[in-house]
């Protein structure tokens, strides 16, 4: 008895989740009333017409039964043609309004997903594959617009020719048209049934497309890997897999609704039969007109088309319904956290670590264990070690992409989970190893986000500062020239160039250099590392670099290892101690030296 009780809990739940899920959709509506208000008086008049036509029909078939065919010749045609033409004019003002309505709902929930995707923190990014993302903002708003358009449309236009024409057949016949509310119960039950499994589906299909998006976001970015190593046989089988699963849930759904709508059809075949096979009864076809009779029955033959319909729109509806619902758990996720009050300008750039601990969220491993680190303003500090040892992590959480787990973290004197995360990070500059640009013009990848507003003038002096000048002005159309996707138009050393300038644009008080200059060949590199020598100057400067002699004249070298920090001084010092820098500094001049 128990869990009957909670199995019925649980099934309330689920309808109120959906209902739930789909006027909060339908508050998206809100901005586009006046449109969606013009469809519903499109759709009146749409359906209106349906009765209206049955009315027509009546008096037709009482002018021919009644001999006065001569004064109805005129007045029949041009009824029938007002019929069509209010008709015409219902259509159009319900679809186009109603097209408006779901592009403008579309579009605001397409803008919403996208301003929470560039609020969200790090870890997020970490664990979710962008084909996921990429799913939710095209796949799942698609099924939305349906919903809303598709669905809509047809519970106003059917709906209400639905309601018209029963309205008319009780007016004619009212004991005759109670008939229909016996079988709507019947109707009820089939499409409850039928909404589960279609939203159970959906949530499938939604999965299985993201699949499809994943394995296919992979192999465009990696097709270089995938034509070197021989990986074609393999990701076509990853595609083939994921695009099975799509179809083998997109066919269950497909079956589900080809069942749905002719079980639906044939009870209401079965309930006209009952009503025809009522009316054609003499004692009761006695106390109506021929015009009534033919016009009782065409009406009743004309709601076979819209609750048809109407059962089919339930497939959509759910379909719907399942997108918002992965739309709506993606907008209610929880956003970068800004803790900070503090406003900062320009900060000096003095920086300490004191007994920070970090793990990465989902880790239990410490990435980085009681760090304990002091770096004066204006000084450079490098940080050296193995890969995996957490030198990255060490620089990361200085512009906060993650929050320190235990201990804290200053920047001139102050938490730094008290200042303003855009103020934060107004003040940092970032050149990864990974170099990220944008599909637009050099321009607009050095002068790229708050620096848009920099001259031309300005964005040339940091071009020629980064050594990215020369190359630039070899180009047909210097600055204007697009680098197409991540920079795929360029070079490596070029595409790092481009970030170290935007990165010397910035000219922001703390910059952190994560081999910076990796991509480089040894002319650039020595040219580069002039330019950030003279841009270090009087910047708090953290450097990760696997090179040991491009941060030889640091201020202070930390080596790093396992999340701690083992050894700490100048270049000078830490060869005199012959330990794990030393070791580090030996092994990769001898392998040089070979």
């Amino acid at each position: 008895m128990q869990d009957e009780t909670t199995l019925n809990v649980k099934k309330q739940q689920e309808t109120a989740s959906g209902m739930s899920l789909y006027f909060r959709l339908l508050g998206y509506v809100k901005p586009s009333i006046v449109y969606f208000l013009l469809s519903v008086f499109g759709y009146i008049l749409y359906s209106s017409m349906q009765p209206a036509l049955a009315a027509l029909l009546k008096y037709i078939v009482d002018v021919v039964s009644n001999g006065t065919v001569v004064e109805g010749r005129m007045l029949i045609p041009m009824a029938i043609l007002g019929v069509f033409l209010v008709r015409g004019v219902g259509t159009f003002l319900g679809s186009y309004c109603m097209a408006k309505v779901a592009n403008n709902v579309v579009f605001d929930l397409r803008t919403s997903m996208f301003n929470k995707m560039v609020t969200l923190p790090s870890s997020y990014f970490n664990n979710m594959p962008s084909g996921r993302l990429l799913a939710k903002l095209t796949y799942d708003t698609e099924r939305v617009i349906d919903s809303v358009t598709q669905a809509i449309q047809v519970i106003l236009r059917e709906g209400l020719t639905v309601i018209g024409l029963l309205g008319y057949m009780l007016f004619i016949n009212w004991r005759l048209s109670l008939l229909f509310l016996f079988v709507i119960p019947i109707i009820g039950l089939v499409v409850r049934y039928a909404s589960k499994r279609f939203r159970k589906l959906s949530l499938k299909i939604q999965n299985a497309m993201g699949g499809v998006t994943d394995v296919a976001s992979e192999a465009i970015k990696g097709h270089e890997v995938i034509k070197i190593f021989g990986g074609n046989e393999y990701e076509t089988r990853r595609f083939y897999k994921a695009v099975q699963e799509n179809r083998r849930s997109q066919l269950k759904m497909e079956l589900t609704k080809a069942l749905n709508v002719p079980i639906i059809q044939f009870i209401v075949a079965i309930s006209l039969s009952l009503l025809i096979w009522m009316a054609l009864d003499p004692a009761i076809s006695s106390s109506m007109s021929a015009g009534d009779f033919v016009a009782f029955i065409g009406a009743a033959g004309m709601l076979s088309k819209p609750m048809r319909q109407l059962t089919s729109v339930n497939s959509i509806l759910q379909k719907g319904i399942a997108a918002a619902q992965s739309i709506f758990a993606f907008l209610d996720l929880d956003s970068e956290k800004d803790t900070g009050s503090k406003t900062a300008d320009r900060l000096k750039g003095d920086i300490s670590w004191k007994g920070l601990t970090f793990s990465y969220p989902g880790m239990d491993k410490n990435a980085l264990s009681d760090v304990t680190l002091s770096l004066p303003a204006g000084k450079k500090l490098a940080l050296v070690g193995r890969s995996g040892s957490g030198k990255s992590t060490l620089a990361n959480l200085i512009p906060r992409f993650y929050d320190v787990n235990d201990g804290c973290l200053f920047i001139d004197d102050e938490n730094i989970n008290d200042y303003l995360l855009d103020d934060l990070r107004k003040n940092i500059a970032l050149v990864n190893q990974q170099v990220v640009l944008f599909n637009g013009t050099i321009q607009e990848n050095i002068a790229y986000g708050g620096l848009k507003d920099a001259s031309e003038e300005e964005v040339i002096e940091a071009a020629k500062a980064a050594n990215a000048w020369g190359f630039i002005q070899e180009l047909e159309l210097g600055l204007q020239t697009l680098v197409g996707e991540n920079g795929v138009l360029l070079s490596g050393g070029q595409r790092q160039r481009l970030a170290i300038a935007r990165a010397i644009l910035k000219n922001a008080p703390i910059l952190i250099l994560d081999e910076a200059t990796s991509a480089l060949d040894t002319e650039s590199e020595r040219a580069i590392q002039q330019a950030l020598d003279k841009l270090m100057e009087n910047r708090t400067t953290i450097a990760i670099a696997h090179r040991l002699s491009t941060i030889e004249n640091s201020d202070i070298i930390a080596v790093v290892d396992h999340g701690q920090i083992v050894e700490m001084g100048s270049h000078s010092e830490l060869l005199a101690k012959n330990g794990a820098y030393a070791q580090l500094h030996n092994q990769q001049f001898s392998d040089i030296a070979e």
